[in-house]
């Protein structure tokens, strides 16, 4: 498996399993599949409501947990920083471990929010040792910038939403200068990339599937990690297979070649994005 590591602390392979919206049994199988078959990276989040089942996978398994990054993440109405401990000490219990290998915040908060205290506080978390890595999602560039470039947090990574129709170079670019991951989720656009004759052709050029070449188009990029959704063990597979795709300068072109404005995710308290 590949291995994105960077000076922040940051040791993640590059390809994980994300488990929005798994529940339960459902998504406590998922995981302990994927860690059969190779998995080394689990998202999950205090939102997503399947912390406790990610944490008996990590229970059940005998994968030894040191070898297995896990990913998890504070609400944005959990920001200031008394609550955002209580829930980071929350997903500890929930997920049955004494750490969390990288832990974000999941988006930035409304109006009036306290930025800066709020990432003193996940830095304060840091120090601790609880958490080896942490880093920020959906942030956008502006906030990336003050986040690091003014208050100087030691951020690791940031996970956005990123795939072959939703560009995201302005923020790629930022991360690459700053040693920091950029992990893709929604990778897939939701599966709607399977439908692009453009990936259907290059698919059947190479005898593999639309989903396996918007992968690989992910993690043939430098400082990127991608953590699609996979319940089943075929999909687990194909997603996991998608390494031994070889895209060519052809592909490259024809994907860059693709609208690039299609996001997915946006809810109402969403940041400006640009």
């Amino acid at each position: 498996m590949h291995t994105l590591h960077n000076a922040h602390g940051l040791n993640m392979p590059k390809l994980g399993l994300g488990t929005w919206p798994m529940l339960g049994p459902e998504c406590t199988t998922a995981v302990l599949s994927a860690l059969d078959m190779g998995y080394r990276h689990i998202d999950t989040a205090t939102a997503y409501n399947n912390e406790a089942a990610v944490g008996a996978a990590l229970t059940h398994t005998s994968v030894a947990r040191d070898a297995i990054h896990v990913t998890s993440k504070v609400w944005w109405d959990q920001l200031a920083p008394a609550a955002m401990q209580a829930s980071f000490d929350a997903s500890l219990k929930a997920l049955n471990t004494d750490y969390i290998d990288l832990f974000l915040i999941h988006w930035p908060g409304r109006e009036g929010w306290n930025m800066d205290a709020s990432l003193e506080a996940l830095a304060a978390i840091k120090a601790s040792g609880k958490a080896r890595a942490i880093g920020v999602a959906n942030f956008p560039l502006a906030l990336m910038r003050r986040a690091f470039e003014t208050l100087g947090i030691p951020l690791a990574a940031l996970q956005v939403e990123y795939h072959v129709a939703l560009n995201q170079q302005p923020l790629l670019d930022f991360c690459r200068t700053h040693d920091l991951a950029l992990t893709a989720y929604s990778p897939l656009a939701r599966n709607q990339v399977s439908s692009y004759p453009e990936l259907q052709r290059i698919a059947q050029k190479h005898g593999v599937l639309p989903t396996q070449v918007a992968l690989k188009w992910l993690l043939d990029q430098g400082g990127v990690a991608a953590i699609p959704k996979a319940a089943s063990v075929k999909n687990q597979q194909s997603n996991l297979d998608a390494f031994k795709v070889r895209l060519d300068d052809e592909d490259r072109a024809l994907i860059a070649g693709l609208p690039k404005h299609k996001r997915l995710v946006s809810p109402d308290f969403a940041p400006a994005w640009d």
